[in-house]
């Protein structure tokens, strides 16, 4: 059977599982974009930092983790620029956190809801498949095998269904575990920042 007969005989419910997977395939491509540029080389940034925040000048340190293009030199240039303005470092650091946190989880929950949601509209599909399978039996009496392709044909919504919820599943696991990722070198940063500052090795004001 080929797959356009197929996507018809899934019904209506088959339209909205199709918007539903090219949902998943877009919000995959654009986490992963935006999660290689928050991550970019930041092993690197993080070790540079720490050895700038020791031997160079803290405005120096501002503008190098000014021009650093991820979410690490984002946190880090918060912190340091409250420390040359003589503002209150913890709170710029947990505010910038909190931020880069937020850009990192972004879409994540709908592909949790996803996961849920296209089950349920593939069990909503074969209902109705099922239905109009018990009535072409109720109007063809003594052809059994009516009701049985009917069904048959039915279950296409509900295996589509499972496909797109595998698929949103495997996308938000991956990204799941991106994220612990990223958030572990984002509280490296502040630590990396308040271990310095606050033992007054970079502490110099304007």
């Amino acid at each position: 059977m080929e797959i356009a007969e197929l996507f018809n005989k899934g019904g209506p419910v088959m339209y909205l599982l199709i918007l539903i997977s090219v949902a998943v395939v877009a919000i995959g491509i654009e986490r992963l974009v935006f999660y290689n540029y928050a991550g970019d080389n930041c092993e690197k940034f993080l070790d540079t930092l720490s050895h700038d925040l020791k031997f160079k000048d803290i405005h120096a340190v501002a503008n190098f983790c000014h021009n650093e293009k991820s979410l690490a030199g984002e946190v880090a240039f918060a912190g340091i620029f409250a420390a040359t303005q003589g503002e209150n470092i913890e709170l710029a650091l947990e505010t910038a956190y909190s931020e880069a946190a937020m850009k990192l989880r972004a879409r994540l929950n709908y592909l949790s809801m996803i996961v849920t949601l296209s089950p349920l509209l593939g069990l909503l599909g074969t209902i109705f498949g099922m239905i109009d399978a018990f009535n072409i039996f109720n109007l063809q009496s003594g052809q059994p095998m009516a009701i049985t392709g009917g069904i048959g044909e039915a279950l296409i919504a509900t295996a589509t269904g499972l496909c797109v919820a595998i698929l949103a599943l495997l996308v938000h696991t991956y990204f799941a575990q991106k994220l612990d990722e990223m958030l572990t070198k984002l509280e490296k940063t502040e630590n990396i920042i308040l271990a310095n500052l606050k033992a007054g090795v970079a502490n110099e004001t304007p």
